[in-house]
């Protein structure tokens, strides 16, 4: 660094004769110009007092010959008093106090220098906490103002994308990010500087950030890692690049619980679970495998069911049971969007979110869950959309638990198959009305708001986890399509500790898709009618026609998904509308579709195997 500037301008001849005499006695006219014009700036830049001033701009102005215009004058005058000005701002400015000894220093001077030097501090790990998740910076911080009046508050901690003012606000307190300034007379100092919104955007702006942790998500409680072992130390885990923010402090679980401690975690959730009022043990089964599901997911690296809790009447527990799932691990609660687009931007806002368990608590009674979305998101290990209002897209993992609560829910279309159903019935007009000593924890709701409670729920859980990796990690015989080897690991936890019915309501799950019931009718009135003959389209719509006296042939079987509206189809219409469902099994009928070799024309069939459930 230079010293800074100590020389000031040279001294300026006030009295206005000798300068008249000097430049009279110049030869060369340039040099008497030059002589001139650095006059006039001297009085300027030295702030002569303004009636002397004038006496010199009319005296040099006037004489002859004339030594400067007036308006020249008054340019270099003001251009002396302006750096005057400077001067002073410069002589008062702070000066440097030293860099920061306990913060990595970053030099900014200059746009390429700057985008260089701030790329290279995030790859090389100068900032704490900032990770990389599909190719873009994340930083990872607590997050104040919890607004929650439950036991279900958020996770401690949250991840979100590095903006430009998101960088701004770490460079500023975590760092010394700093410029080289260069001063009127060419001396240098550094200053503390944060680069512009368009240089820390083109800082982040690369996809590839080799020296930065891939950060797959943040979990509220300890999981499973793929190797079996518990993930229990708080902080970023290599391993599985998960995050853990503990909801709440837990002393630590052994790999191989003793005998006594797995007969007490056993008894506990057992206590906890007791007053429920399941249908049938699959509903408990079912729902103590849920309540593993967020801890297993890491472990087993597969999609995982659908869950949805219905019940016969209010106040049954329904939302009690999403709640304590929540409690453990974290859990949004969502109004039901309803159509499939306000779906798939509900979506899209949970996503951004880290906790694991998305629930629509309390939707309209009879409410019949089939979406085509919702269908499409349970069977997707990613999901991506488009930003409302804009061309951008946003990708996220789909590692959640996506739930749905309800009175008399039903399912419909492909979501019988993915959904795990826990079900509830109190049999009775009023259970709020049951008297806290009827349970063997009054007022569960409360309980649950305890800390310590939610410590003890969420370590007997893992307690029971952690014995049944130690037994082997035994497995089940289920099937559930996409999401067996979930079933085959939950079946297994589950029947390892005693309960009995796992999945046992499939048929009951069945039953409740209305399009299936609908078109097993149809398909069953078809055989009636048809037997195992195929017919035209045609054909089959002109059997739509009552007959002269008014009869439906059908007898009110045809799907309404067939028809338009009250109206029939057309030939063309109900073979396009056919076409979808060929080869989908309902109960013992299926659909099937030949073409004629010669004439090319589609024949509709009947397919029957009566052993078929």
């Amino acid at each position: 660094m230079s010293a800074d500037p100590a020389a000031c301008p040279p001294a300026v001849e006030l009295d206005v004769a000798a300068v008249l005499a000097a430049t009279a006695a110049e030869d060369d006219e340039l040099a008497r110009a030059k002589t001139v014009r650095e006059h006039v700036y001297a009085l300027g830049r030295h702030g002569v007092d303004i009636l002397v001033v004038d006496a010199h701009r009319d005296a040099l102005g006037d004489a002859k010959p004339k030594r400067i215009s007036k308006v020249a004058f008054d340019r270099l005058y003001k251009a002396g008093l302006a750096d005057a000005q400077k001067a002073d701002r410069y002589a008062r400015r702070p000066r440097p106090t030293g860099r920061p000894g306990d913060r990595p220093e970053i030099d900014v001077t200059g746009s390429a220098t700057a985008i260089r030097a701030l790329t290279a501090a995030l790859n090389d790990g100068l900032i704490v906490d900032v990770y990389v998740t599909d190719g873009r910076p994340v930083h990872v911080a607590p997050v104040s103002g919890d607004i929650s009046v439950t036991g279900d508050d958020p996770l401690p901690l949250v991840a979100a994308a590095l903006t430009a003012p998101a960088f701004a606000s770490l460079l500023a307190h975590e760092t010394y990010a700093y410029r080289t300034v260069t001063g009127p007379h060419d001396d240098t100092w550094e200053e503390e500087h944060v680069p512009s919104d368009r240089i820390l955007t083109s800082a982040l702006a690369r996809p590839d950030w080799p020296g930065l942790r891939p950060l797959r998500g943040i979990v509220g409680s300890p999981v499973l890692r793929p190797d079996g072992t518990l993930l229990q130390a708080p902080g970023y885990d290599p391993t599985t690049g998960l995050y853990l923010a503990p909801k709440v402090p837990l002393p630590p679980v052994p790999d191989r619980p003793t005998g006594e401690q797995v007969t007490a975690a056993r008894r506990f959730l057992e206590m906890v679970l007791h007053d429920f009022p399941w249908v049938a043990p699959a509903d408990k089964a079912n729902f103590l495998a849920i309540l593993a599901t967020p801890i297993l997911r890491p472990y087993l690296r597969t999609l995982t069911p659908f869950w949805m809790t219905t019940a016969t009447t209010a106040s049954s527990g329904k939302s009690l049971l999403a709640d304590m799932v929540g409690s453990i691990y974290g859990k949004q609660q969502n109004p039901w969007p309803g159509a499939d687009e306000e779906l798939r931007k509900a979506v899209l806002a949970a996503l951004r979110r880290p906790e694991p368990l998305i629930v629509w608590d309390n939707i309209a009674e009879g409410t019949q869950i089939t979406s085509a979305t919702l269908a499409g998101l349970i069977t997707s290990a990613e999901w991506s959309d488009r930003v409302l209002g804009s061309s951008r897209s946003e990708k996220y993992a789909n590692d959640r638990l996506w739930a749905v609560t309800g009175n008399n829910l039903r399912l419909g279309g492909d979501m019988a198959s993915r959904t795990v159903v826990v079900r509830l019935d109190p049999n009775m007009p009023h259970p709020e009305l049951r008297p806290d000593s009827s349970f063997q924890i009054p007022n569960l709701q409360v309980w649950l708001q305890d800390p310590g409670h939610r410590q003890d729920l969420q370590w007997n859980l893992l307690v029971l986890i952690a014995d049944w990796v130690a037994a082997g990690a035994p497995r089940t015989a289920h099937l559930m399509r996409q999401f067996s080897p979930w079933a085959q690991a939950a079946g297994g936890l589950v029947t390892h500790h005693g309960l009995t019915g796992f999945l046992d309501n499939t048929v009951d799950v069945a039953d409740m898709d209305d399009q299936a019931a609908v078109w097993q009718t149809f398909l069953t009135r078809w055989e009636e009618k048809f037997g195992t003959q195929g017919r035209t389209s045609t054909d089959i719509r002109a059997s739509f026609d009552r007959d002269p006296d008014g009869t439906d042939p059908w007898d009110g079987t045809i799907p309404d998904t067939l028809l338009n509206g009250r109206h029939l189809p057309t030939a063309n219409e109900l073979g396009a509308r056919l076409r979808g469902h060929v080869g989908r099994w309902y109960g013992p009928h299926v659909l099937r579709a030949d073409t004629e070799r010669h004439s090319k024309i589609r024949l509709w069939r009947v397919e029957t195997r009566p052993d078929t459930p």
